[in-house]
């Protein structure tokens, strides 16, 4: 996506309330993608919850990228607070809005709240069939590991180490 004058679009990344419109377009957007490229479709009721309280303080945070003024993207954390860790749930951006960057810089950003938040380690899992968030995973230092949940659409485990930045 690039502009008229030959640049790069504006991106913003921020915490969002996940009732915000920006915030619902992209869940939906998100379980709409789910839908389509899982072998079996996706229902939300099958898997590990991760709804609106969890992704709001305290329980958890959810951003929302923004490309040229457009919800573009979203990335949450769910906060274990008892033992450091925290999930990254939801992660989505847009077909359109491919190619920028915009999963690595959301990946990061989740990654520097989690640290702010106090957590010492990230975990996630995904799906075989989103072959580039793995592949996004794996370069940005997440390493798999055995499941630790029973999620019913995952394949794949991954956590990373927070480093606690000051």
């Amino acid at each position: 996506m690039e502009r008229a004058d030959g640049g790069r679009p504006a991106v913003h990344i921020a915490v969002s309330d996940p009732g915000d419109p920006a915030a619902r377009y992209c869940l939906q957007a998100y379980f709409a993608e789910l839908g389509r490229r899982f072998d079996d479709g996706f229902d939300p009721g099958r898997s590990i919850p991760a709804d609106d309280a969890d992704l709001r303080p305290p329980g958890g945070l959810l951003l929302v990228a923004t490309v040229a003024g457009e919800p573009a993207g979203c990335g949450a954390l769910k906060f274990h607070p008892d033992d450091g860790i925290a999930e990254v749930k939801r992660m989505w951006v847009s077909p359109a809005t491919r190619g920028l960057g915009l999963g690595r810089r959301l990946l990061g950003e989740l990654e520097v709240q989690a640290a702010r938040h106090g957590t010492r380690r990230l975990r996630l899992e995904t799906n075989r069939n989103l072959t580039e968030a793995i592949a996004l995973y794996r370069t940005a230092g997440y390493r798999e590991v055995p499941a630790f949940n029973d999620e019913a659409y995952a394949h794949h485990w991954f956590e990373k180490a927070v480093s606690q930045r000051r």
